[in-house]
């Protein structure tokens, strides 16, 4: 641990946001597993829902900047895809 002040308190400020950031990815990863079961079991109003929250929690992550702006997008892409690709089946 830092022996000055200012740097103790700016560690245990990194640890708050670097464990604020994961809870963001974490959900976000739980949420695309979610919408991965509801487009497998064909289930067409949860899908939307799930979708809908997953977009959802991305735009709010990138607002936060847990996520880069471009991951963000890319996350989305291959949720849309995801969700078109079980209209397509």
């Amino acid at each position: 641990m830092a022996n000055i002040h200012s740097q103790e308190k700016r560690i245990l400020r990194a640890q708050r946001e670097r464990f604020e950031n994961r809870r963001y990815t974490s959900a976000i990863k739980t949420y695309f597993r979610r919408l991965e079961t509801a487009v497998s079991a064909g289930d067409d109003a949860a899908t939307d829902t799930e979708h809908r929250q997953l977009v959802s929690l991305i735009d709010k992550a990138v607002k936060r900047g847990a996520l880069h702006r471009n991951s963000g997008g890319r996350k989305k892409a291959r949720a849309a895809k995801l969700r078109s690709g079980s209209a397509a089946e």
